[in-house]
């Protein structure tokens, strides 16, 4: 502990003083806490990270009007653009996307694989073993529901759209570049392909984020925001005024936004299965309005429910009718084929990973400014769109990991399940599809449902797949509702009611009105998800700042800094034991005497 005795033969009193120092400065809590048992101690104890049992625990929600204000203006001002000027707005927006893509796409390529290398380092390097909050503190949550959760709100609505449709697509058309030349080379790219775009990199880049919110947020005591993460770069003052208030404000837009245009989505896929089901010939406009308002309501009843509660279970059900549907098709589809996928797609994956991540326009192959911009970088864009959002829930349920056990769980355990699925549903559907069926369906709803079609009951794991893509959405938007309120609210951990509520609201309304003038055809849905990636392009950059913050103050961590101390004092003292004693010495521990070192 630092206080003024020395702690071995030969060791300075005037270094030991100024060590501690470091120590006590590194563990000043950021946004003032009360004292006590669980305020953090006295200060001048500090050594072992003596953290408050919540940071939220003396501070009361209170909404941040600036950032609230400034962003309700923004979204109604798009809104009202999108209804008075359609065309406008998509035209607009895919000019810009297609420029962003076309002149940034090196810079999300570059990101991205960066991401992947910074959180797999941390995880296996001395860093690994600090604590998401106080040392020795146990995980808030179960593993198995803290796994659920990160999935259905990370992707878990987007594998019920793509798990047939992106392997599917990648299997009749093969990337430029890629000469497969039968129908097994053709399935290890598409698999290979498909997995690059859904396992390591996009969790890598969730990872990220989640990790520097949750470090800075029970580590370090501040506020659970995106801009409390650069008080190491801004200082209090800038982190918590002008500059971080413009940065929670895009990350409540981006949020927003995506989670409007993935309601809009699902009450498309929904409205398919209807069709699908036979239940109606063809779904209308308002079927798919109605639809979205039973899902807002459902997610704003999780939302206020709050995260133990509604969160926890509705991702628990979806883990398990996920698992349900996914069984099905394993036992009632071609199994060995899928077992065969596999190992074939991990090496096929690794095999052609310096390919897919340095593949850019300079890349030879016909289109593949096109293929890019449809693909991999768009990819990229939407993932890193949705990390202010996907990685401030990660980090709110992963109080009590280490960063070892946080990275392998974000990024390795959710890539595993990717993989099982894409072999399952996209295995199945490539199958069928070179044995001649599944002709005539070109979406991605419309193909998983005429996959199921080619089983038994496949009415009933239709309705499965609406209820799934229901729940995945609901526990998705909910959780999303709570973050733009934690947002909203100077990063409150239980943001009122009413604020929750209206971000609910907002975003139903937001996508039942893209879809009104878009008549339901997902015109305006398509502007909505470019403005949402436009909005978010320059968090590649607000990215590379929180590595940079994050790396600030993990070297100055108390286990850091405590590890560094000792060997510096044990060095030390076998120094003094050699040139005293000639080697012949040990090493003991004990108090003091009043007076020694002085």
């Amino acid at each position: 502990m630092c206080d003024e005795k020395p702690i071995s033969h030969g060791f300075r009193r005037s270094y030991h003083r100024e060590r501690c120092h470091l120590l006590q400065e590194d563990q000043k809590p950021d946004v003032p806490e009360a004292g006590g048992e669980q305020g953090g101690g006295r200060v001048g104890r500090v050594v072992t990270a003596d953290l408050p049992g919540r940071p939220d625990q003396h501070r009361r929600a209170r909404t941040d009007r600036i950032v609230f204000g400034v962003t309700a203006v923004l979204t109604v001002a798009f809104v009202v653009w999108g209804a008075t000027a359609t065309e406008s707005l998509e035209s607009t927006s895919s000019r810009l996307l297609e420029g962003l893509i076309r002149d940034g796409g090196w810079a999300f390529m570059l990101a991205a694989s960066g991401f992947v290398v910074f959180a797999l380092w941390l995880a296996i390097s001395r860093y690994g073993r600090i604590t998401l909050g106080q040392e020795n503190e146990g995980p808030e949550f179960r593993t198995v529901s803290w796994i659920a959760m990160m999935f259905s709100a990370g992707m878990g609505i987007g594998l019920m759209f793509y798990g047939v449709s992106e392997p599917l697509a990648h299997y009749g058309a093969p990337p430029p570049g890629t000469h497969p030349v039968d129908s097994a080379e053709r399935m290890q790219t598409a698999m290979a392909t498909t997995l690059f775009h859904w396992t390591l990199h996009p969790w890598a880049i969730y990872a990220v984020v989640g990790l520097a919110i949750a470090y800075s947020t029970f580590r370090r005591r501040r506020r659970q925001t995106i801009s409390a993460v650069f008080v190491p770069l801004m200082g209090e003052r800038r982190a918590y005024g002008g500059p971080g208030r413009v940065i929670d404000i895009l990350a409540i837009f981006a949020t927003l936004f995506g989670s409007a245009a993935s309601l809009g989505l699902g009450a498309l896929q929904i409205g398919s299965g209807v069709e699908e089901l036979g239940w109606l010939e063809k779904t209308g406009t308002g079927l798919l309005v109605a639809i979205i308002a039973v899902l807002t309501v459902a997610f704003v009843v999780s939302a206020v429910s709050g995260v133990a509660k509604g969160i926890q279970w509705l991702s628990n059900i979806n883990m398990v009718l996920a698992g349900v549907l996914a069984l099905f098709v394993f036992v009632a589809g071609p199994t060995i084929i899928v077992l065969d996928l596999l190992p074939t797609s991990i090496a096929a994956y690794i095999g052609d990973l310096p390919q897919l991540a340095g593949r850019t326009e300079a890349t030879s192959g016909a289109n593949i400014h096109e293929w890019l911009g449809g693909w991999t970088v768009f990819y990229w864009a939407w993932w890193i769109s949705w990390t202010p959002f996907v990685g401030m829930f990660i980090a709110r349920i992963s109080r009590g990991r280490t960063i070892r056990q946080f990275v392998g769980g974000v990024i390795l355990v959710p890539s595993t399940v990717s993989l099982v699925w894409f072999a399952i549903f996209g295995g199945t559907a490539m199958k069928l599809s070179e044995q001649g069926d599944l002709v005539g369906e070109t979406t991605p709803e419309g193909q998983l449902f005429a996959v199921l079609q080619e089983f038994p009951i496949s009415g009933a794991m239709s309705l499965l797949v609406m209820i799934l893509v229901g729940i995945f959405f609901v526990s998705g938007a909910d959780a999303a509702s709570i973050v733009m309120g934690t947002l909203s609210q100077r990063g409150a951990f239980e943001p009122t009611r009413p604020v929750v509520v209206f971000w609910g609201v907002l975003t139903g309304a937001v996508a039942a009105i893209m879809l009104l003038i878009g008549d339901g055809q997902g015109d305006a849905l398509a502007g909505l998800q470019n403005l949402t990636i436009l909005v978010a392009a320059p968090f590649v950059l607000v990215m590379i700042g929180m590595c940079v913050a994050l790396m600030r103050d993990l070297r100055k961590d108390p286990l850091i800094v405590r590890g560094e101390v000792g060997v510096e004092v044990v060095e030390l003292a076998v120094i003094a034991g050699h040139e005293k004693y000639d080697g012949d010495f040990e090493l003991r521990i004990g108090p003091g005497s009043p007076d020694s070192g002085g």
